[in-house]
């Protein structure tokens, strides 16, 4: 939102858009698996007393462990959750583009751009406009 503002803030009548790029399919599916495993995990915790005898098992020793703190291992295991899930979905893109051509491409510099640096980057691409011939002379 910050680049937005300075963008449209620089260059009057620019048109921002801003878009989600989507991360690779599998951390998607990951990202949709997490949630599962919380509920899972908490359900386990919750009434694993009832859930392994069913099973035909005894319950493993960490079960008990963990058990024995059902607020501490809920609440770890919800925040553990959420960072996992936060993490799957991003990708870590910020790509740029002016005119249909990409300006600034943060997979492929690994790297975020400065603000004067961006600003620079668009207006190379522009074409002269009034604003920018009267910074030019403002300037010069």
């Amino acid at each position: 939102m910050t680049m937005k503002r300075m963008l449209e803030t620089s260059f009057p009548g620019i048109h921002v858009i801003l878009h989600n790029y989507p991360p690779p399919f599998p951390k998607r599916v990951l990202g949709k698996l997490v949630p599962i495993l919380q509920v899972g995990a908490i359900a386990t915790i919750m009434a694993g007393d009832h859930i392994f005898p069913r099973l035909g098992m005894v319950p493993p020793p960490w079960y008990y462990s963990l058990r024995a703190n059902r607020f501490g291992t809920m609440a770890t295991i919800w925040l553990f959750g959420n960072f996992a899930q936060s993490f799957l979905q991003s990708s870590g893109a910020f790509e740029v583009y002016c005119n249909g051509d990409l300006v600034f491409s943060k997979l492929a510099e690994q790297r975020f751009p400065s603000e004067f640096e961006l600003r620079d980057l668009i207006n190379s691409r522009l074409p002269d406009s009034l604003v920018g011939k009267n910074v030019g002379k403002a300037l010069s």
